[in-house]
């Protein structure tokens, strides 16, 4: 019965912590936005340059 008295006032403590932090959150306009993340990631990146595979062994060197 002791520890209740130890862990119900760090429970409060730390849901007070969680919206405090929800509501910071929400004041600097973190969730506005919530479409244009989805869609970012639908769009193509600059293509990656590939290798030249015609270069001699000694031009490309293999790790092993």
């Amino acid at each position: 019965m002791s520890v209740v008295y130890v862990v119900l006032p760090l429970a409060l403590l730390i849901a007070a912590v969680a919206v405090g932090a929800f509501a910071w959150a929400a004041k600097r306009g973190q969730f506005d936005d919530l479409e244009t993340p989805a869609h970012r990631m639908l769009h193509d990146d600059d293509p990656i340059e590939q290798p030249d595979s015609k270069q001699s062994d000694s031009e490309n060197p293999k790790t092993s």
